[in-house]
């Protein structure tokens, strides 16, 4: 079992070789692993991301088949499927590091902050329960001088959604407290840059 430490070091790692442009990810696509990988996995890490298509997190981090487990969805947000799965990876794999991953310019944050200043009568109710989830972390930031500023008010939203998510997930599931307090699991969140590639990590090694 990889620690999370170790795991977060990979990861850290592969985001320098693929900002780089010195990728090694060919080897890891190979037809051995995919064979080997037919026996069973242990990835390394557990990556919650947007579903944006420009923020593929094996790329990002420059891993192959069976190194991530990756779940991603509109904005990165956590309901209850996403809790499930992070804790089915967690239990029935070891994976021991968790990694809420936003990014610049989100779409699904954009959309929030517009449909709180201008709500729309026509968005869907599964649209609309995407922005729900989102909500309670950038509603804040349209009460102070952000507001002015849509661009740093994005930035600022992004950080925060993802801030909520890793709460949600160090908090409001028993399951993986449990995991957290007695084996050694973290949870992180990070922010991926479209216009450079890199990946910033918000918080250090913390909960194991």
């Amino acid at each position: 079992m990889i620690s999370a430490s170790e795991a977060l070091a990979r990861l850290r790692e592969g985001n320098q070789r693929f900002v780089a442009g010195t990728s090694s990810r060919e080897p890891l696509l190979s037809h051995a692993r995919r064979a080997e990988l037919a026996l069973g996995q242990a990835p390394c890490a557990i990556v919650l991301g947007c579903s944006d298509s420009r923020v593929p997190a094996e790329f990002v981090f420059d891993q192959g088949f069976g190194d991530l487990f990756v779940i991603r969805v509109a904005g990165n947000i956590v309901a209850p499927s996403q809790v499930g799965s992070v804790e089915f990876a967690a239990e029935r794999y070891g994976t021991r590091l968790v990694v809420v991953l936003g990014h610049s310019q989100c779409g699904a944050v954009l959309a929030t902050l517009e449909e709180l200043q201008r709500p729309t009568a026509s968005q869907s109710r599964n649209l609309r329960s995407i922005v729900d989830r989102i909500r309670p972390s950038v509603e804040g930031l349209l009460r102070t001088e952000l507001r002015h500023d849509m661009e740093t008010l994005v930035r600022h939203a992004v950080r925060a959604n993802v801030g909520v998510s890793v709460s949600h997930l160090r908090h409001g599931s028993e399951v993986l407290e449990q995991l957290i307090e007695h084996e050694g699991l973290v949870v992180v969140g990070a922010e991926y840059s479209l216009a450079t590639g890199v990946v910033e990590f918000f918080d250090g090694i913390e909960g194991g």
